[in-house]
């Protein structure tokens, strides 16, 4: 919470002072009133009523002028502490790697960072408007109380620990059941998300009743949690006024019988209702307050837990563990270089894993050469792909680009190294040219329609009758899985990079559309390093080097043609491709 109020402590300062006036102010108002009452109309002396009346207006004015003061700085600091704090979750998520993503699930960082900041914003703006005032005026009024009359004050001594256990034995059990409720936020987000996006899948094998059934089962659980934590907010008030009426009706009754006896004066009795009245309107504050702090302190936890998170994959600025901090002198990659890509006896487990992903990796990819990756569904060709941009780090040996361990090397310098094409082809809500130019930001308009033309992108785009303006759907929704695949290469041809990755990135074309961009990415690609993952034999034969994965392991490398003689592994997956069109 510092880091979110730094800056802003003058406001705090003037918050907590305003938040005072306003309680003094009305405190004082029951006592002038009694005065009136007792010197003024029970005495008859207009002049007093007059006096004091005028007393009274000032007062209301500057309580009414306070509140709304510290009501409208309240509101500011509280809205920067959520716009603070949601830039951090954000910033937070941005470092993670894909396992760190993993390991909360995409759904709950998102509620994370939209609805838990939400509910600590607005339990900030209730700090700010009632969180001081509130103890003040309770405070206040026992102390002025006791002052009207000491006998009549043991209803005081009375009703306020009642109050206080009523909503201590109360938000002790909303703790755990708004923790419970963003749990079950999550997982109902979850389930709502995997409908829509899979709806056709759904619709297809005709399993909407099977979907709907456990959408209901999850909603009613967070139905039920909800109604708990509402039936228990909505008893607390009236359990607390009917306290406080009983109180009311003690006070009168007993207050009467001290008037009666000459005791007690009307104008102390009417201050002391008024200040039994203050009494309640502090512990109400406080108990707005107190209700919405357990759901703000568990959303408060859910983000600390992502803030405190250190991304496994870390900068050169927080070098890998095990590797020296990198010299002040130590040569920066030049990403208009080719480069060499080399692995090192590479391994890659994940925590707690039985087995490995990846072990025992070694190869070079050299600039100007395409080496492709084959193998069988799991063998780990992604994995080992997501290396190289540092996705994931390896958990055992080493990647060199350029001579330089790659974990040495500031994060946004090695990217900006090389060029992407994702597995799965992503598209941004926008249109073809703000998509195209993540890729490159200052590229001409030319330069996009001749990256488009590279990826064999113009017969769709011809019929486009906006052109590169042509909105895009969020994920490229309103796309076809070739369409999309092709303008993700055109976004990466853009980036001129000295190492390009393509991770299956043809799967969706045609063989015909296939042929010619890869003929068209070997003269855009003539000096670059790349390297190509695919399912296809035919899109990976004309390679310099082909490495082929089985079960994590690197089981041979070469040629086509070498390992059509020397690996039965990719014997196999060739004889299944190629031996029904004679190509063997």
């Amino acid at each position: 919470m510092k880091r979110q109020l730094a800056g802003q402590y003058a406001q705090v300062g003037a918050i907590v002072f305003l938040q005072l006036v306003q309680a003094a102010a009305n405190l004082l108002l029951p006592t002038v009133n009694a005065a009136i009452i007792d010197d003024g109309i029970v005495a008859g002396r207009p002049e007093v009523i007059s006096r004091l009346g005028v007393l009274m207006a000032v007062i209301a004015v500057v309580q009414a002028a306070s509140a709304v003061a510290a009501g409208y700085l309240g509101a500011v600091v509280a809205m920067r502490i959520g716009h603070r704090l949601r830039a951090e979750v954000f910033t937070r998520i941005q470092s993670l790697s894909s396992q760190d993503v993993a390991l909360f699930g995409t759904q709950s960082l998102t509620t994370r960072a939209t609805n838990d900041v939400q509910q600590v914003q607005a339990f900030a703006v209730l700090v700010f408007t009632m969180l001081f005032a509130g103890p003040a005026m309770g405070i206040g009024g026992i102390v002025l109380a006791v002052q009207q009359d000491v006998a009549l004050s043991v209803v005081v001594i009375v009703i306020v620990p009642l109050l206080l256990l009523i909503m201590y034995l109360i938000v002790r059990r909303l703790i755990p059941l708004y923790r419970e409720g963003q749990d079950l936020l999550d997982r109902s987000g979850g389930i709502l998300r995997e409908q829509i996006i899979g709806v056709d899948v759904i619709r297809a094998f005709v399993r909407q009743g099977h979907e709907a059934r456990r959408f209901a089962a999850t909603n009613a659980g967070l139905t039920a949690n909800n109604l708990q934590s509402a039936l228990l907010v909505a008893g607390m008030l009236p359990m607390i006024m009917l306290v406080v009426n009983i109180s009311s009706v003690a006070v009168v009754w007993f207050g009467g019988h001290r008037i009666q006896a000459g005791l007690m004066n009307l104008g102390a009795l009417t201050a002391f209702i008024a200040y039994i009245m203050q009494i309640l309107l502090a512990i109400m504050m406080s108990m707005y307050v107190l209700m919405t702090a357990p759901r703000a302190a568990v959303c408060a936890e859910r983000i600390q837990a992502v803030l405190v998170t250190e991304p496994s994959v870390s900068s050169a600025a927080q070098p890998h563990p095990g590797l020296d901090r990198p010299r002040l002198d130590h040569p920066r990659l030049d990403p208009a270089r080719p480069a060499a890509l080399t692995f090192q006896d590479v391994g890659f487990s994940y925590p707690g894993a039985e087995a490995p992903v990846l072990a025992g990796i070694s190869f070079t990819a050299v600039p100007g050469t395409t080496t492709a990756i084959v193998g069988s569904t799991g063998s780990g060709k992604t994995t080992l792909l997501n290396l190289v941009p540092r996705f994931l780090d390896p958990t055992e040996g080493r990647i060199m680009l350029a001579g330089q361990d790659i974990r040495n090397l500031p994060l946004d310098q090695l990217r900006a190294a090389m060029a992407i094409v994702p597995q799965h082809s992503h598209l941004f809500t926008g249109t073809i040219a703000e998509n195209l130019r993540m890729g490159a930001p200052d590229a001409a308009d030319e330069e996009l329609w001749a990256a488009l033309e590279a990826a064999q992108t113009m017969r769709f785009m011809r019929d486009l009758p906006l052109g590169l303006a042509t909105p895009v759907g969020q994920g490229g929704a309103s796309l076809s899985g070739g369409q999309r695949q092709r303008l993700c290469i055109a976004r990466a041809l853009l980036r001129k990079a000295p190492l390009y990755l393509f991770d299956d990135s043809f799967s969706a074309l045609d063989y015909d559309t296939d042929t010619r961009l890869r003929q068209a990415l070997d003269q855009q690609l003539a000096a670059a390093t790349t390297i190509l993952v695919a399912e296809r034999i035919s899109a990976v034969e004309d390679a310099e080097l082909i490495l082929v994965l089985d079960d994590g392991g690197l089981v041979a490398q070469g040629t086509h043609q070498e390992l059509l003689e020397t690996s039965a592994t990719y014997r196999e997956i060739a004889e299944s491709q190629l031996a029904l069109d004679g190509t063997l």
